[in-house]
């Protein structure tokens, strides 16, 4: 139920976040979000070491505490949690800003500086959620992040969209860089209401928290060995997340420095090839991957508490579920948007300078999606059980193949952003088989390779190839439709056949017919061949209201 919650949170969210690109991409071009995505990454991966990690780290302490029943160590942490965020907080805004020139190129840096008041505001944030999550209560977290996520939504075009009309048509490149800084400066103000929230629902239960400490009776951590124990768990979980993440930043700043400083091409050119891929396919594939990190998050305080009361077993189960889940999502999900993925961009960037090449990055990053998945998952497992060292290696390792393949691949090849693709599909799944091993040797898990990987596959690979003949046929069918309807407008005089007939409006229909017919091919061919239940079906979120309608057609007897 809590992987549901947060995978649907986490749905919403990045349906949101998809939508405001568009817009958003019309406003600032290619240009505007290379910049953006570039100062983006950075940020991200300074907020991943200041406060981001926060969320898992204080779950995986508060709820060991619960499941013992020590409230009052348990209250004691989260506002020691409070204080150390502060401190973190300040230490990483200031880097940010004042160090922007350092850590960014170009254009990209000034953007950069409007970021660092977020990475203070965060930590805040990430402490309830963790708070919360510690409690096996994801309703909070979840709302906030919706919350977030509008409000980024409406600030950022708003503020893209102003700032780039006060600067005018008169010089593109400052033009497009205002753009970003609107962006930016959405992500702020997505951040400071979601955090407001948190704090409202905190003061809300606070006599229902008091009444709990009343009851408790254990001895009380001092602050000093709270502290201590906050570092010595927060600490991994900065290293694990943070090398975990380091590529993509590390990538946005080779790609930056060595094409403009190396290969002389233009900062402009750059930051457009990079939007490309950052702001346009790589974000498509966050969609079903924010599925895995909403499991995993889920996961970590259940699989945290088994151990802690010894129940390895129950661990076991709790982990082979959540993948087996995972993969039913993951795996059509990767071969969809390589067999759709001209139409999904059509659709969200409709931008014709770009489309073919978004559409090319696309289907090189789909197959990342089952990578991404398992590595997400295998990584939180392995925190959970206390191997919270081993996913710092993994990543370090991959870090260190994936930057000298990206740097060879930039220095002598023009393969532009195909080597950004080339290098995360490296990455992520050296990430899957490291973990995947390192798994294997700490705790038992009974995945069925026939029905958890083989079956999922072949559903996915037929359920592509209809995908793809449905999506032709229809356009067909549009083509033919077409013609006839402008041949009678001509003598009728009617130019809305026109916009019925355009190629968007065929696209988005045939886009819409095609996933429809996927989801019916995939799990008639998934329960056929006996690749799922009906009550693992019923693990996925909403799977329920997919269950009867499956029953109604007969799928599911």
């Amino acid at each position: 139920m809590n992987a549901g919650i947060l995978a649907a949170a986490g749905i919403i969210s990045k349906v949101i976040g998809l939508l405001y690109r568009s817009p958003l991409a019309n406003i600032i071009g290619d240009e505007g979000n290379g910049y953006y995505g570039a100062a983006y990454e950075i940020y991200a991966i300074v907020l991943l070491i200041s406060s981001y990690s926060i969320p898992s780290a204080m779950s995986k302490i508060i709820s060991a505490r619960l499941a013992v029943g020590e409230y009052k160590t348990a209250q004691r942490i989260f506002r020691c949690a409070l204080v150390y965020v502060t401190i973190v907080g300040i230490i990483g805004s200031l880097f940010l800003f004042f160090g922007a020139d350092f850590l960014a190129a170009g254009r990209a840096s000034t953007v950069l500086r409007f970021f660092a008041p977020t990475i203070f505001i965060f930590g805040f944030l990430g402490v309830l959620r963790g708070y919360f999550q510690a409690q096996r209560t994801m309703i909070p977290s979840s709302v906030s992040q919706i919350l977030e996520q509008i409000l980024n939504a409406v600030v950022s075009v708003g503020a893209a969209f102003y700032l780039t009309q006060m600067i005018g048509t008169g010089d593109e490149h400052k033009r497009a860089m205002y753009g970003a800084i609107g962006s930016a400066l959405g992500t702020g103000a997505g951040v400071l209401i979601a955090l407001f929230f948190m704090l409202h629902i905190y003061l809300f239960n606070r006599k229902e928290i008091h009444k709990r400490l009343e009851t408790d009776d254990h001895r009380v951590l001092p602050d000093r060995d709270i502290y201590k124990m906050i570092i010595m768990i927060v600490t991994p979980f900065i290293l694990s997340t943070a090398i975990y993440n380091l590529s993509s930043s590390l990538n946005a700043t080779l790609f930056s420095r060595i094409l403009m400083h190396v290969r002389g091409v233009d900062e402009a050119r750059v930051a457009s090839m990079y939007g490309i891929f950052n702001g346009k396919s790589k974000i498509i594939t966050s969609l079903p991957i924010a599925l895995s990190s909403a499991a995993a998050s889920a996961m970590l305080p259940e699989v945290s508490g088994l151990l802690a009361k010894g129940d390895k077993k129950g661990a076991s189960e709790t982990i082979s579920k959540v993948t087996k889940v995972i993969l039913l999502i993951a795996i059509p999900s990767a071969v969809g948007l390589f067999a759709l993925a001209k139409p999904f961009i059509m659709i969200l960037f409709p931008q014709r300078a770009s489309i073919a090449e978004a559409a090319l990055l696309l289907q090189y990053l789909a197959i990342t999606v089952v990578f991404y998945s398992l590595s997400t998952i295998s990584n939180a497992v392995l925190q959970g059980i206390g191997k919270v060292n081993t996913p710092v290696i993994n990543a370090f390792v991959a870090l260190i193949v994936q930057t000298g393949i990206l740097a060879v691949l930039l220095l002598f090849t023009d393969l532009g952003g195909v080597a950004l693709c080339i290098v995360t599909i490296v990455y992520s799944l050296l990430m899957c088989i490291l973990n995947g091993l390192a798994l294997k040797r700490s705790i038992t898990t009974n995945n069925d390779i026939k029905k958890t990987y083989v079956l999922p596959t072949i559903a996915a690979a037929v359920m592509g190839v209809f995908a793809y003949l449905s999506y032709v046929l229809v356009n067909f069918i549009s083509f033919i439709i077409g013609r006839s309807g402008k041949i009678a407008a001509i003598s009728a005089d009617l130019p809305f056949s026109d916009y019925m007939y355009s190629s968007y409006f065929v696209n988005l229909i045939a886009a819409i017919v095609a996933m429809i017919v996927a989801i019916v091919v995939y799990f008639v061919v998934l329960i056929r061949t006996g690749g799922a239940s009906e009550n693992e079906i019923r693990r996925i979120p909403k799977g329920y209201v997919l269950v009867r309608i499956l029953k109604k057609v007969k799928v599911i007897r």
